[in-house]
């Protein structure tokens, strides 16, 4: 049984595949594949149920070099999606709205989703350098500073671009996470390349050098296919990108506390179906991953009592682009969880989120 809780992870890689396939195939097949993927999801996290389970798993290289694979996988859809565009395998309107929306999905989710586990091993060098240009992909190479330390101090608190507050809408949030995010990115590398006694702008900025392997990208897909290609592949980016923010919009909303108190599982939504767990390396278990932040995906345990989202990752971010829908069915829970898991401090401060 332990050889299934390592194959399990593997389903990333074919939910990769076949939507590489589908981009190259072009026409009808698009549309069919992205139907395909979020039925998958959606119908697979309702009756698939919850994985709790805890396994103890011993050949980290193995589970090191599953995330490792997103790398040349994200190279091989991205680069069959812009082959088919460039040949034009894209031949209606609605195809290319199609292409583009898988491209984007995949890229967050082969890319983002693989890059966010990535960057937190500061200490290894090569998962962060690969971290970083699966994020170069979706232009959010400031995610690996800003999220590591600015994000994970300030979650759930006004400070935190990431955590929207109760009542805003899904798409105000992609814009404003998005600046205050690059904002923040550039003042934590500021502030670093100081204690450093480096100059602000320099080689040594990780934030300019992120920038510069997204530009790298747009480049090679210039030199590949001409500015039509280029303007292609930036909007699956930016689709991309949005999705991040969407991501970070459901895993915080409305959630509140007081930032001089340590982080608790109750901070941020979890949730514990079965295929998104399997197929997004445990990022589901996000209230012990806020709690542990430096523990790797296979050590996440799922926290049952946490505070529960709507339903797994893609479900709940459908539910998100329709704000009315995502306000109906969340501000049950809001109270819920103000009732029963906030203490008197977060309460006051839950009175206060989104007046102003």
């Amino acid at each position: 049984m332990n050889v299934l809780h390592y194959l399990k992870f593997c389903l990333f890689h074919v939910i990769g595949l076949l939507a590489a396939a589908a981009l190259y195939a072009g026409g009808d097949t698009i549309a069919a594949s992205l139907l395909g993927v979020v039925l998958f999801y959606v119908l697979g996290d309702l009756l698939g149920g919850d994985d709790l389970s805890t396994p103890s798993l011993r050949h980290h290289a193995i589970l090191t070099g599953q995330l490792w694979l997103a790398l040349p996988l994200l190279l091989l859809i991205v680069g069959a999606s812009l082959d088919s565009f460039i040949a034009g395998r894209y031949a209606t309107p609605v195809q290319l709205a199609a292409a583009v929306l898988l491209t984007g999905l995949m890229i967050g989710m082969i890319g983002t989703i693989t890059a966010h586990e990535l960057v937190h091993r500061t200490k290894e060098p090569a998962s962060l350098l690969i971290g970083r240009w699966l994020l170069a992909f979706s232009f959010a190479t400031g995610f690996a500073i800003e999220h590591m330390y600015g994000h994970h101090r300030y979650v759930s608190t006004r400070e935190d671009p990431a955590t929207a507050p109760r009542g805003r809408n899904v798409y105000w949030h992609i814009v404003c996470s998005t600046i205050k995010g690059n904002i923040s990115a550039w003042t934590l590398e500021r502030k670093r390349l100081e204690r450093r006694g480096h100059r602000q702008y320099s080689w040594h900025n990780m934030v300019i050098r992120g920038h510069l392997m997204s530009v790298l990208l747009l480049a090679a897909v210039w030199y590949w296919g001409g500015a039509a290609a280029t303007l292609f592949f930036a909007a699956c980016a930016l689709w991309g990108k949005a999705l991040l923010e969407v991501v970070n919009y459901m895993e915080h909303y409305g959630l509140v506390r007081n930032p001089a108190r340590p982080v608790q599982p109750r901070h941020s939504w979890n949730t514990n179906k079965r295929l998104s767990s399997w197929t997004m390396f445990n990022l589901t278990r996000h209230s012990h991953h806020h709690a542990r932040a430096g523990l790797p995906y296979e050590e996440l345990h799922p926290y049952p009592d946490a505070p529960m989202m709507i339903g797994g990752y893609l479900s709940t971010i459908l539910v998100a682009l329709v704000p009315p829908l995502w306000h109906h069915l969340m501000t049950p829970r809001l109270q819920a969880w103000d009732r029963h898991q906030a203490n008197d401090e977060e309460r006051a401060l839950a009175a206060q989120s989104g007046r102003d």
